[in-house]
């Protein structure tokens, strides 16, 4: 591990809570990783794995590291493939999306612990785009990673394989299935969006076009002021976030959702965002993102733009990478699981059903799904202690508890 090579320094000690310091681990699937570490001055300690989301960093932990570590665990926080001081250049939009696929995203998280000196980890906790990749991880290596908890983004499962498609004349007794091209259904959905009476987009789609770095990195109100926005719009402290189930993956359903989620057509997600731009006196009261902690974020993605994170959302609408995955259709998370959001958080809601399948189908052993009071999307910054709380007692459930 080093403190850097010459080149960006890791994130300065005085931007850190107390317990933390910011590395690097070389010769990471191509990478120099950004890590975050806690827990660090015991050897032998229990690791976790926290991986975030979109349009975060590492640092979106730093509200749970200290008291995860207290309860006696390593702790690890990379900055991941896209994102901060892990790919510090910006990235172009014609850059090859392959290397931000799942199963390499899984490999990035596979070496950052192997980095550590860990051969496995007590539990990994992923939030928003990084549930995902989290539920990946103990899906397909469940030697590794001993749990999963999961934040805002739950996992109904892998795709599954198309089945029965053969006409009965070749062979088997089963029915003739059309099999349906990837794409297509949701092709039918960007139609129905784009001819409701106020037509729409959802987000990932405009996540995946070419203008949308430039958008949000370059947008007339500045970086940091486009992040307070869309950080307020989606917390609790935003009083329109009022989060109800979805009954289908229909365009009047998801046209319930706010315009963070579902844009008007021919908006800017900066656009989008910016009427909800919170008071001068509503950010000075803000304690849980106040302006030196979100200069952190838009210092580094002032730097970096957003497009290493929109690589990830341009993986899944592009549909390149459903038969690799594939490959674990019908598989199921075996190790413990959870699921924790804000109550305030539609990001539990945006893909209809998702919760309930990722009960019934996605885990076999789900210990629970928590809705925490007073938080958004930003559930482990908003509130950090019941966080903590409900990730320390699940630890204890899942058999993965820290040794007293």
């Amino acid at each position: 591990m080093t403190e850097g090579d010459g080149g960006l320094p890791p994130l300065p000690a005085g931007l850190l809570p107390p317990g933390i310091r910011a590395r690097y681990a070389p010769g990471i699937n191509g990478l120099r990783v950004h890590v975050l570490e806690a827990g660090f001055e015991t050897p032998g300690r229990p690791c976790v794995l926290l991986l975030h989301g979109f349009p975060e960093l590492a640092y979106s932990w730093r509200k749970v590291m200290p008291a995860l570590a207290q309860a006696g665990y390593h702790v690890l926080a990379p900055d991941q493939r896209g994102y901060g001081r892990t790919t510090p250049d910006p990235v172009s939009y014609d850059d090859d999306i392959a290397p931000y696929r799942m199963m390499n995203l899984v490999r990035d998280a596979l070496g950052v612990v192997a980095a550590f000196g860990h051969r496995s980890v007590a539990a990994v906790v992923g939030h928003d785009f990084g549930a995902p990749v989290a539920a990946w991880c103990a899906l397909i290596r469940p030697d590794v990673f001993r749990s999963v908890a999961l934040l805002s983004a739950p996992f109904g499962g892998p795709p599954p394989l198309p089945f029965a498609t053969m006409p009965p004349d070749v062979g088997g007794d089963a029915p003739a299935a059309a099999p349906v091209a990837a794409g297509v259904a949701n092709a039918d959905i960007h139609a129905a969006l784009a001819v409701l009476p106020r037509p729409r987009v959802h987000y990932q789609w405009y996540y995946s076009t070419p203008g949308a770095n430039a958008d949000m990195w370059r947008c007339p109100q500045g970086v940091q002021a486009f992040l307070r926005a869309y950080y307020h719009v989606k917390s609790a402290d935003w009083p329109g976030n009022d989060p109800q189930p979805l009954r289908a993956w229909t365009a009047d359903e998801l046209a319930k959702m706010p315009t963070y989620y579902v844009l008007d057509q021919g908006q800017t997600m900066a656009q989008a965002c910016a009427p909800q731009m919170p008071s001068d006196e509503a950010v000075a009261a803000n304690a849980w993102l106040p302006d030196a902690e979100l200069r952190v974020y838009a210092d580094e993605y002032r730097r970096t733009g957003f497009q290493g994170g929109l690589q990830w959302y341009r993986c899944g609408t592009s549909g390149r990478f459903v038969a690799e995955m594939q490959t674990w259709g019908g598989c199921r998370i075996d190790v413990p699981s959870t699921f924790i959001a804000g109550r305030s958080d539609w990001g539990m809601y945006q893909k209809p059903g998702e919760l309930e399948r990722m009960r019934r189908d996605g885990c076999t052993r789900f210990l629970g799904a928590h809705v925490v009071d007073g938080a958004g999307h930003w559930v482990q910054q908003e509130q950090p202690a019941r966080v903590v709380e409900l990730l320390l007692r699940f630890f204890g459930e899942a058999g993965v508890a820290a040794a007293d």
